[in-house]
């Protein structure tokens, strides 16, 4: 579906993305990862024909966004920051604009996305009295108007609060389920697209420094695991000597362990040594696997 080899490209003597290699399939949701100034913008508007590489290729199915721009921007939808909504309109309106700019016979589809994404309470109102997370989610029926194959999303959930970010991770999810969309989420913000994506690659100074499931990673970076328990136990904390114990409060305890197995059997020793209420891993989560890569990509 999306496909780059030695994609490169430089403003003048900075180059914002250096010999990137990276296919994405069709269905896949991958995260695009990295730290403000990693590249990853520059890569969305090389997708979707708005700036030529330097060097190196770029193909969205089969096409050159440079050479076929049209035909790939009609095969896309893409969310920046702006979401380049006309405010002194009202959200109806805008899908109506933007339905017949881009040509969508489909009279049910407007109504169709605003129930989809939750908009009809708000979509009669100018846009101008939006909220972030409504003209987010107003940006996001814009860009799925003509059904495209492929999403590009860049920093999709900038400026939202807590429940507008989980209400458009929901839609972005429900839609590659429902549709099998192919879906490119470029984001800072690890924590929240953990979860959301089949697939993570990771970006630093335009250069690739890692990709992978989460599974994968988690293997591949995450030696040992320190593990939060919450329990009442009925025998000694010396017991469990092996998994270097230590006691936070009355009943909360951390423990560090080797690998998944030993994982598994530590709770099973702690549920038959008494009420076991509670346990999470607090060092394999996706940033925790993200600093560990920046770590190993510095030190070599």
């Amino acid at each position: 579906m999306i496909d780059t080899q030695q994609l490169t490209k430089a403003f003048g003597s900075n180059r914002a993305v250096r010999e990137l290699d990276m296919r994405i399939d069709k269905g896949e949701i991958v995260g695009l990862l990295g730290p403000n100034g990693a590249g990853k913008t520059t890569i969305i508007r090389l997708l979707n024909g708005l700036l030529a590489p330097t060097s190196g290729q770029v193909r969205v199915q089969g096409m050159d966004p440079i050479r076929q721009g049209e035909r790939v921007r009609a095969l896309c939808g893409t969310l920046t920051e702006h979401t380049g909504l006309y405010e002194h309109m009202s959200g109806r309106a805008n899908l109506r604009f933007f339905a017949d700019l881009y040509h969508v016979s489909d009279p049910g589809r407007i109504e169709e996305l605003i129930d989809l994404l939750e908009l009809r309470s708000f979509v009669e109102r100018s846009v101008g009295t939006y909220s972030t997370g409504m003209k987010k989610r107003l940006g996001l029926a814009k860009v799925l108007l003509h059904r495209p194959a492929v999403l590009l999303l860049d920093e999709p959930t900038n400026g939202l609060d807590p429940d507008g970010t989980k209400q458009v991770l929901d839609h972005i999810k429900a839609l590659n389920q429902h549709e099998r969309t192919t879906i490119l989420i470029c984001s800072h913000v690890l924590s929240q697209l953990e979860g959301v994506c089949t697939r993570y690659l990771f970006l630093e100074k335009g250069t690739k420094i890692e990709e992978g499931t989460r599974k994968e990673l988690e293997r591949k970076y995450i030696r040992e695991r320190t593990v939060e328990v919450e329990a009442a136990l009925g025998e000694p904390l010396e017991s469990f000597a092996e998994f270097h114990p230590v006691r936070l409060d009355d009943d909360r305890f951390r423990f560090t362990v080797p690998d998944r197995e030993q994982m598994a059997e530590l709770l099973r020793r702690l549920a038959s040594a008494g009420e076991l209420y509670g346990a999470q891993t607090r060092n394999a989560d996706l940033e925790s696997i993200y600093f560990q890569i920046r770590r190993n990509s510095h030190a070599g």
